[in-house]
């Protein structure tokens, strides 16, 4: 069946200002650079001070359109230029309800020079995006139809992150949210300047033995400490530990999984089933946490389809964008049998919702999944006051 192809290709980088750095106030020896990034001491790693996102749209002949968005945290100018120069000048004259098949293709174009991730991954993911939400549009149905079927119009959330200053703010925070009817929360590692074990032990005492507790360990550890670490957390009945040793570490990954009494969870930085096979295979996790804005629908549900063949649980990762990957993300978690909650990180999540047109919403404890045709999720003209012109090229 003919229908409208795609005509036009288009991407742009919104940087939204914020109070206080995500993962909370900057701790000893941490500081914002020239360009607007800051190092975390606690796992080596650069963020931005800004939110920066990566929006794609994608328009059909009859001038329809599709929006996509992908990680633009840093240097996002990476990923606008890969698709400005490479990936959008492909897929013109492609019927957009091809997706998954565009998704493969685009992947090629690069295998042999050895590019399956990174910015390469993520501006693939983006487009991906894109298209899901325009073939919605176009068969006019939610994204969760056209991937097998919808389960839900609630996904159960757990609260990430609590970025206070000292242990006593984050236990306030998370007796906050109890409140308001969430029972799962998670901290992270790199920003725990009171430890780890320590601040679970608060969170335990002060939110019952009812409460879903997690600690993201940021890739900090070796293989033995990130064992020694989990077994003295293990008492407080961890519901997760994740991310406990470097991403490369495949080795470390499954020789902790093998040797704790904690769920280990992995994924995010994962942007195919390629990458997640092997630790598939090795057993390295039992909870599966696919990143929208690395993978797109399309390898998100591979994965997340070979997770449940595997019988482990998805539970999505989600960080900072202005909510589009998020729909994303909502709407394929809808349509899995194996997700029982989905990360909700608020201070990116709730401030945000003011620069898109959706229902989409978190409330009670549970994510309420977008409605109407593609995602249900429109940015709106609020968020065009902060796009960050391109650079010049000269």
């Amino acid at each position: 069946m003919s229908g409208p192809r795609i005509a036009a290709v288009e991407t742009f980088v919104v940087s939204l200002p914020r109070d206080t750095p995500y993962l909370g106030p900057l701790g000893e020896g941490e500081q914002v650079n020239a360009r607007g990034y800051l190092v975390r001491q606690g796992n080596r790693t650069i963020y931005p001070s800004t939110d920066m996102s990566v929006l794609i749209k994608v328009t059909a002949e009859d001038g329809t359109w599709g929006w996509g968005e992908t990680y633009g945290i840093v240097a996002p100018e990476a990923v606008t230029a890969l698709i400005d120069d490479v990936l959008g000048p492909v897929i013109l004259g492609r019927d957009p309800r091809d997706a998954t098949a565009i998704h493969e293709d685009l992947y090629d174009l690069m295998r042999v020079r050895g590019a399956s991730g990174g910015f390469w991954g993520d501006a693939i993911a983006g487009i991906d995006i894109a298209l899901w939400d325009l073939a919605g549009k176009l068969s006019g149905l939610p994204v969760a139809k056209l991937l097998g079927g919808q389960r839900t119009v609630r996904v159960p959330a757990y609260v990430s992150g609590l970025p206070g200053r000292t242990l006593a703010d984050k236990v306030a925070l998370a007796r906050d949210f109890a409140a308001r009817g969430f029972t799962a929360f998670k901290y992270a590692a790199a920003v725990s300047f009171e430890g780890i074990v320590d601040e679970m032990r608060a969170l335990r005492e002060a939110l019952g033995p009812r409460a879903k507790l997690m600690v993201d360990l940021h890739w900090k550890f070796d293989a033995g400490e990130a064992i020694q670490l989990i077994d003295r957390l293990a008492p407080f009945a961890p519901y997760f530990v994740e991310a406990p040793c470097a991403a490369e570490d495949l080795e470390g990954q499954a020789r902790v999984a093998a040797a704790v009494r904690v769920p280990v969870a992995l994924g995010e930085e994962w942007r195919s089933v390629h990458e997640a096979l092997p630790r598939f295979e090795r057993r390295a996790m039992s909870i599966v946490q696919p990143e929208m804005g690395h993978t797109g629908v399309s390898q998100f549900m591979q994965i997340g389809r070979m997770a449940h063949a595997f019988h482990m649980r998805v539970i999505p990762h989600a960080s900072i964008g202005v909510g589009i990957f998020q729909a994303a993300s909502l709407h394929a978690s809808a349509s899995l049998p194996n997700v029982p909650m989905h990360e909700y990180q608020h201070s990116v999540f709730d401030r945000n919702l003011r620069f898109v047109d959706t229902t989409m919403r978190c409330e009670s404890g549970a994510f309420i999944v977008p409605d109407g045709p593609g995602l249900g999720i429109e940015p709106n003209a609020t968020l065009w006051s902060f796009l960050r012109k391109k650079a010049p090229i000269s």
